[in-house]
């Protein structure tokens, strides 16, 4: 039985309080009369991309067979809850690329080969996420988040200029969430590293906003409040460790086995936020290689070292075990997506979230065969969608059906020759 209001919010409504304002979910109370959030069929279109640089141990990946039904390999056994929720697609590739660590330059623009032809000579145009940012991106307070270690070109502006990434998540999630002047914003900053959350001044709002609204509306504010805190407590910890000198241990003591992958989730975490609060529609995470110490489970030598591994069973192993985590951590952020109810279903179904690399086989550095993977947005997901190995289909032809999802009258992009019509 849908609630009755007596008067409609604005669709930007925020919780103020001093130099915060916090974006909210689509609420019932913000569509008209008659009508639910659950019943909304225009909701908010977003995009997240997930580059990894290093490829992908291709027999661990990709199925057998095409279609639904598909064999999970080992990899897409850690996200096999989601099944039906993403697309695997092999064969595809951006096509008359080197095979080299620099094709990640052009990973997302697609751009034609020869402006990548001379290491010292490389042209780039607009990528993928500033085309969709370009229009989407006035409609939130951010109008897109590049966020890790961005490699040059990773994501460039139409002229082709390389725009740079954040590394420090207390600066992101102060961009998001923290506006004024800037001893509002250290004040601000200290209330959280003294555990005192910043919903405590937006309190009174959310009980006034809590007596307006609906069963379901309470729960996605109850969902967007549990997951500030989570922020909050996590940036927090952050904090608090920076200030602490390190223990002294023997050398030969390996690191805390939980640190590079605790340190991903949260970046997923802040990600999810992010969009849950409609603060931005476009995200560009570049996940951080895991360097010469290594702290992901299973694993005694660097990422970049074990993904040359030459075919030697003993560094395909610690490859994979990278690539483990790479795949829990995708599992984690897809299943915050799916938790996440908006419109007609859940944030997952009109957040399309890209995740693949700029390399096939890292050991051979080689540019084909990319590892692709697309999830939510609305789709209907066929499961693995095979292309031919030996002659690729261009990546770009995804790019152009990602930004019609997005709402874009596209027909052609970087270095496409139609939209991709195998998915619905």
């Amino acid at each position: 039985m849908p609630f009755t209001y007596r008067s409609r919010l604005d669709r930007r409504t925020a919780l103020k309080a001093g130099a915060i304002s916090i974006g909210l979910p689509l609420l019932d109370a913000m569509l008209p009369m008659g009508r639910t959030a659950e019943q909304a069929a225009t909701s908010a279109k977003r995009l997240v991309i997930l580059q990894r640089p290093l490829g992908t141990y291709a027999p661990y990946f990709f199925p057998e067979t095409t279609g639904p039904k598909y064999e999970a390999t080992r990899f897409l056994k850690l996200i096999d809850d989601h099944r039906g929720k993403f697309t695997v697609f092999s064969g595809m590739s951006h096509l008359g690329y080197p095979n080299d660590h620099r094709t990640e330059f052009a990973i997302l623009s697609g751009v034609h080969p020869d402006m990548i032809k001379r290491p010292d000579d490389m042209h780039n145009t607009i990528t993928l996420d500033q085309e969709a940012a370009e229009s989407v991106g006035r409609q939130t307070r951010v109008p897109y988040l590049l966020l890790g270690p961005m490699h040059d070109g990773l994501s460039s502006n139409r002229k082709g200029v390389s725009l740079p990434g954040n590394t420090s998540r207390p600066a992101v999630f102060t961009r998001l969430f923290i506006n004024g002047s800037p001893d509002e914003v250290a004040r601000e900053v200290r209330r959280v590293q003294d555990g005192r959350s910043i919903l405590d001044g937006t309190r009174d709002q959310l009980k006034a906003l809590e007596r307006m609204t609906g069963a379901a509306d309470r729960r996605r504010l109850d969902i967007l409040a549990s997951s500030i805190r989570e922020a909050e407590k996590s940036l927090a910890q952050d904090e608090e460790w920076a200030t602490k000198p390190k223990s002294k241990v023997d050398e030969k003591l390996e690191p805390d086995a939980n640190e590079w992958v605790g340190h991903n989730r949260q970046w997923f975490d802040l990600i999810h936020l992010a969009v849950q609060t409609d603060s931005t529609r476009v995200i560009v995470h570049r996940i951080p290689e895991q360097l010469a110490a290594p702290t992901a489970p299973g694993t005694r030598i660097g990422e970049h070292d074990a993904s040359h591994h030459g075919k030697e069973p003993s560094k395909i192993e610690q490859v994979a075990a990278f690539e483990d985590a790479h795949f829990k951590l995708l599992d984690h952020l897809l299943k915050k997506l799916s938790d996440s109810a908006e419109g007609g279903g859940t944030l997952l179904d009109n957040t399309q979230v890209l995740f693949l690399s700029n390399m096939g086989d890292g050991s051979a550095h080689a540019s084909n065969n990319l590892p692709v993977l697309l999830a939510g947005g609305g789709y209907k997901h066929p499961g693995h969608i095979a292309f031919d190995r030996q002659k690729n289909h261009p990546l770009s032809n995804l790019y152009v059906r990602v930004l019609q999802q997005m709402g874009l009258p596209c027909e052609r992009f970087g270095s496409s020759t139609a939209a991709l019509s195998e998915l619905g």
